[in-house]
């Protein structure tokens, strides 16, 4: 997943694009194709998450089914814990059993801190434990500015973020998770005999909204990931502080629309596809395709793409043997004289090293 930086720049800094005026504490607009910021305001500012924490939980019960040691028709009896828990709730009873599908609706859906509590204890066997594993797994996704101090965001000074974090957390869900994505986009669910919607408004507007989770308490505000597909491209916008549900959901909405209208993406480098094919010394072939291991998309303004220079270098003289998979290289693509964006180049193929004549007169080539 590639990680962003105060340094990073964004796509809007390339464009006279005017950024709408949002009235929120810290905000960002990516474009998952290539995983570049097209915009953002104050995203490295500490923020509390509130239940947007839940994507970090969802996360843990996701890798849990998918190593088998969960499974979604598996039912579980409801502790007390769970059936405590305050907050927005899915309304499980102490005591009865309850399937993970239905708890991870209950959580993702209806956003209830007692299905999240259940699931947290489900998958590690206590709500510690569970935190304990939420904060490496934030570590162990570059979350460098994130802790958590329970499974749900209920407010705790040990409970923090940053919409830096966030967008990495979104794709994750998003890129890692297939399967399990369509609970984002599920506008009701009824749980003993109470239905409840999702509270994530731009679900139903067609806007090509399919997720992802919203948050509120008195010190988060009102926050919401929101996750758009248009025409195979997917904007994510994180939004966090706003005073009301419907500035969260028009601030968002705006976002995704100006993103879509003012930027594209486009792709550079296939993968697979040969960038450079530079010379070889000493091997069994005389030149080595280089390219990049998972292709390169790139977001621009739009009707800039024409503009963008592809710029390659060298970490070494190719000398045989040389590895397929091997980094030899790095590719930038380059729009007025800055780097829009710069990734790998690996060797496409393998290049044994030649006989032993072979290499003695590339020895020799090589001295001229």
């Amino acid at each position: 997943m590639p990680l962003t930086d105060a340094n990073t720049p964004t796509v809007q800094s390339f464009s006279n694009t005017i950024v709408p005026t949002i009235n929120a504490k810290a905000w960002m607009v990516m474009d998952v194709s290539s995983g570049q910021i097209i915009a953002q305001s104050n995203p490295d500012e500490r923020v509390a998450p509130a239940s947007l924490t839940k994507l970090m939980t969802a996360s843990l019960v996701f890798s849990a089914i998918d190593n088998h040691r969960l499974r979604l028709d598996q039912r579980v009896t409801v502790s007390e814990k769970a059936w405590k828990t305050g907050g927005s709730r899915m309304f499980i009873e102490v005591n009865k059993e309850v399937s993970i599908g239905d708890l991870l609706q209950g959580m993702i859906v209806q956003s209830g801190n007692d299905a999240t509590i259940q699931l947290a204890e489900s998958v590690s066997g206590s709500v510690d434990v569970f935190v304990d594993q939420m904060n490496k797994q934030a570590q162990a996704f570059g979350m460098r500015n994130t802790h958590f101090a329970d499974p749900t965001g209920l407010p705790s000074p040990e409970t923090y973020t940053t919409v830096r974090d966030l967008s990495v957390l979104a794709q994750h869900i998003i890129k890692d998770y297939p399967d399990y994505y369509h609970y984002f986009s599920q506008q009701e669910f009824t749980y003993n005999k109470i239905r409840q919607p999702n509270r994530n408004g731009l679900l139903s507007r067609n806007l090509g909204v399919d997720g992802l989770k919203t948050g509120h308490t008195d010190d988060a505000g009102y926050c919401l990931i929101s996750t758009a597909k248009r025409d195979d491209r997917r904007l994510v916008v994180i939004m966090m502080g706003t005073k009301t549900i419907r500035e969260r959901e028009q601030f968002s909405q705006q976002l995704l629309d100006w993103g879509y209208q003012n930027f594209e993406a486009r792709t550079f480098a296939p993968a697979g596809q040969a960038v450079i094919s530079p010379r070889v010394y000493e091997g069994e072939l005389k030149n080595v395709n280089l390219g990049t291991a998972n292709g390169v998309v790139v977001t621009v303004p739009r009707d800039q793409a024409q503009n963008v220079q592809m710029l390659t270098q060298l970490n070494r003289k190719m000398v045989a043997p040389i590895a397929k998979g091997e980094a030899l290289g790095t590719v930038q693509f380059v729009l007025d004289g800055k780097i829009v964006k710069q990734d790998t180049l690996v060797a496409l193929e393998d290049i044994p090293q030649a006989g032993f004549f072979g290499r003695l007169w590339d020895k020799v080539v090589q001295l001229f």
